[in-house]
């Protein structure tokens, strides 16, 4: 679906979402209607009782839509794996721009603290006044909390170094056509 198409759907369950683009928590009650106004990158944005809803990919079956699934086999060892962590983030994708947030430069740093089962992630927005901030911080706690034995999540946005296309992998410099 492109941006521009809107698609009316049913809910088949209560879900959770965040409202956009301040990010607050929401529950959708089942067997609502919505409009679904975009999916981009695994995630979903809909219209509920003239509110802007970020729902997970995740819970895409909500919507009657084929689910991403995310299934993190436990380590033995009883530790955050940092290789799943990079798995997690490398499936929240910016709400405009189909590439994932690592692929975009957007992932400063990853601190994992195994003794409180923290992760702790420094990011930054493509711009300073991003309105969607609130619900890319929302998305990476989502999905860093789907990693076996993370018990928090924190995300610092920072704006220090500012983001610059530069940081964007090539793959994504070359997806976006910023490649030159």
């Amino acid at each position: 679906m492109s941006s521009q198409e809107r698609t009316l759907l049913t809910t088949r369950r209560e879900v959770a979402g965040r409202l956009v683009p301040v990010g607050d928590p929401v529950t959708v009650p089942a067997d609502s209607f919505v409009t679904l106004t975009q999916s981009l990158g695994g995630n979903y944005t809909i219209v509920h009782n003239g509110n802007m809803v970020r729902i997970d990919g995740t819970d895409a079956d909500a919507l009657g839509l084929e689910p991403l699934v995310l299934k993190f086999a436990a380590p033995d060892d009883g530790r955050i794996s940092e290789a799943q962590v990079w798995e997690a983030l490398h499936t929240v994708y910016d709400p405009e721009i189909p590439v994932d947030l690592v692929n975009l430069g957007l992932i400063y740093s990853v601190d994992i603290d195994q003794d409180s089962g923290a992760v702790a992630v420094s990011m930054t927005l493509t711009a300073p006044g991003c309105g969607m901030g609130p619900v890319l911080v929302g998305d990476v706690e989502h999905r860093l909390r789907l990693v076996p034995f993370v018990k928090s999540v924190q995300v610092e946005l920072v704006f220090d170094p500012p983001w610059s296309r530069d940081m964007m992998s090539e793959e994504a410099q070359l997806e976006t056509g910023m490649f030159y």
